[in-house]
């Protein structure tokens, strides 16, 4: 039977069923898979859909191509964000969050290139990540005058220790995908060639496994991080919303568009 998310024509995303398995592709390889409010909605839309099929045991988020995971935010719409807008977006963010944290289901992040910023994040949320080997990995916050509220503040020292993590952050530096693996950040990394092929062989074991089981791993393993999880992100976006539109906001994400070094003295 056709689900209503089958159905739906979507924009920025593809989603296919097959053999017990949602793949789900951001489909905005022109601007490196970034996510805009429409992609967000879809996604959710997609994983939702996916959790509430019983015929489903496992969900594979992806991007298009072989440039790019995700990008994460679209600079020039950052650029032009105000501080409401900023809530809004956050606002969808965090819904998709709670999506892709509660349902029930593992999900596995395919990198099939750049994840970097948001879709560094998008990874992050994900119980799994599976990389090729020339994906990069890295936060772009304060270089761009912003700040990776939407899981890099919350996770990210648990998978890496706290000092990488604050590394990762402050310096907004990227990490090879054997970079990634050593530090923890991914489980396996495979040639390009191989990135699906790996992924539906361990889709297969997974799907193997008892789904009660699962969902009692996944939901008790997020329990104990979730405890503050929520907390930070609605405090740390309300924050963020509030810095959006500045000045030293503009200058960085501006100087990005500029295609420039952002110069943040001025604001010290």
């Amino acid at each position: 039977m056709t689900t209503a998310a089958e159905s739906k024509k979507y924009k920025d995303i593809i989603y296919d069923k097959r053999e017990g398995a949602a793949w789900i592709t951001i489909n905005r390889p022109e601007t490196y898979n970034s996510l805009v409010a429409n992609t967000i909605g879809e996604l959710g839309d997609a994983i939702l859909d996916a959790a509430e099929d019983p015929a489903i045991g496992v969900i594979v988020i992806t991007g298009a191509g072989e440039k790019s995971f995700s990008s994460g935010g679209n600079m020039k719409a950052l650029n032009e964000r105000t501080s409401a807008d900023s809530r809004n977006h956050l606002r969808r963010m965090a819904l998709l969050a709670v999506t892709i944290r509660s349902c029930g289901k593992p999900v596995i992040a395919a990198v099939n290139g750049f994840a970097v910023g948001a879709g560094h994040e998008l990874h992050l949320m994900c119980d799994l990540t599976i990389a090729a080997e020339h994906a990069r990995f890295g936060q772009t916050g304060a270089k761009i005058g912003s700040v990776p509220v939407w899981g890099a503040t919350q996770m990210l020292h648990r998978m890496v220790g706290e000092k990488k993590a604050r590394e990762m952050l402050y310096m907004c530096n990227q990490y090879t995908a054997k970079e990634a693996v050593e530090m923890g950040l991914v489980n396996l990394v495979v040639p390009m060639t191989d990135l699906y092929p790996t992924v539906e062989k361990w889709c297969k074991t997974i799907l193997e496994r008892s789904p009660e089981a699962l969902r009692i791993a996944k939901i008790a393993m997020n329990q104990e991080s979730d405890g503050a999880f929520w907390s930070s992100l609605f405090s740390g976006s309300e924050m963020l919303a509030l810095h959006t539109g500045s000045a030293e906001f503009k200058e960085g994400t501006g100087a990005f568009l500029q295609k420039r070094k952002a110069d943040f003295a001025a604001f010290r």
